[in-house]
This record gives C-alpha cells, sequence and structure tokens, in this order.
C-alpha cells in the first residue's frame, strides 16, 4: 500500500495495491492492523455509499460535531470526484486549510480524513459513486455544514454546481464557530 502525507497532518492518502489479470483486479481496501501501522487505528462503524448523477455535484462541507465526530476514509467506487477536507480544529496552525485530491475508480486512491476536518467532494463525470467508512454513527444533532465556496477551495469547476438546500444555505466559514479544538499534535 502506497500511503502519501499531505499538508494537513494527518490527512493522508492511501493507494492500496491492485493484483490484476485478465479478468480484472482484487484490492484489499482496509485493513484494521495495516491502516494502524500509518497511524490510523480507529474502529470504523458504518459504511456510506452515495450516487450523484451530474457532473459538479457539490456535496459538502460536511461534519459531525463532537461526540458524535467522525472520521472517514473515502474512495470513490465509479466514475472521478475531487475530494477535499478542511481543518476546522481552533487554535491549529492549519485551521481553515484545505487539501484536496483526485478520487477515481482508474487511480484507487483512498482520502483518510480525521475528525476535527470538514469534507465535501464535488464530482468530476456523471454517476460518480463515493463510498466511505465512519468511525460514529450519524447522528442528526449533531450533523454540520459549512458553505461549500467560503474557504477558498479551488474546486476546478466553472459554473453552478449542483446543490441541496441544506449545502446552499449552510454557514459562511468567516461566520462559523467550530465545535473543535486543536489539542496539538498527535
Amino acid at each position: 500500500m502506497k500511503v502519501t502525507p499531505t499538508a494537513l497532518p494527518d490527512v493522508i492518502v492511501f493507494e492500496p495495491a491492485r493484483h490484476g489479470d485478465a479478468r480484472g483486479f482484487f484490492s484489499e481496501c482496509w485493513n484494521k492492523a495495516r491502516m494502524a501501522e500509518h497511524g490510523v487505528d480507529i474502529d470504523f462503524v458504518q459504511d456510506n455509499h452515495s450516487l450523484s448523477s451530474a457532473s459538479g455535484t457539490v456535496r459538502g462541507l460536511h461534519f459531525q460535531a463532537p461526540p458524535y465526530a467522525q472520521a472517514k476514509l473515502v474512495r470513490c467506487g465509479h466514475g472521478t470526484l475531487f475530494d477535499v477536507a478542511v481543518d476546522i480544529r481552533k487554535g491549529s496552525p492549519t485551521y481553515g486549510q484545505w487539501i484536496g485530491v483526485e478520487l477515481s475508480f482508474e487511480n484507487g486512491k483512498q482520502l483518510f480524513i480525521p475528525e476535527g476536518f470538514a469534507h465535501g467532494f464535488i464530482t468530476r463525470t456523471p454517476d460518480t459513486e463515493i463510498i466511505y467508512k465512519c468511525s460514529a454513527y450519524y447522528s442528526p444533532e449533531a450533523d454540520g455544514a459549512i458553505l461549500w465556496d467560503s474557504c477558498g477551495i479551488d474546486w476546478g469547476f466553472d459554473g453552478a454546481p449542483g446543490l441541496s438546500s441544506k449545502d446552499a444555505s449552510a454557514t459562511p466559514f468567516d461566520s462559523f464557530d467550530s465545535p473543535f479544538i486543536w489539542e496539538g499534535s498527535a
């Protein structure tokens, strides 16, 4: 497994090996012991899978507040998406900074996003599927969102994205009061 750190501490790109032949390929997408060797020692409790039918669909920037905060391991099951993590931990040296990684069925990359980061993505192709593991169960009372275009993210998209009403009316980053506090380096 190829492991690539990002500019945001604790946000990691994983690229599982693919073993292929004329029939296709096999890839081990999650192995608790192997991930723990790279600092991701988490018990995931929920898997989510969504489909966006149109390219240019934005979902996010989402998070769950403590005590229901979620770490996520995100991958693309079909198509291509640009996946984004934004540091929302008050006091963090990288507070408000973001990273983005193209995830696709073809490249097989996965993005690990720890608690304390908002998550979102934009689809690059029609019928894009995103599949991700979560470290906590979904909790409606802890659900939060930051306005997708208020963090200075270069989404690499011109035009009006497809948004849910929740995402279109989310709190802009400059008005956002984060429930997360940075506790120093792990």
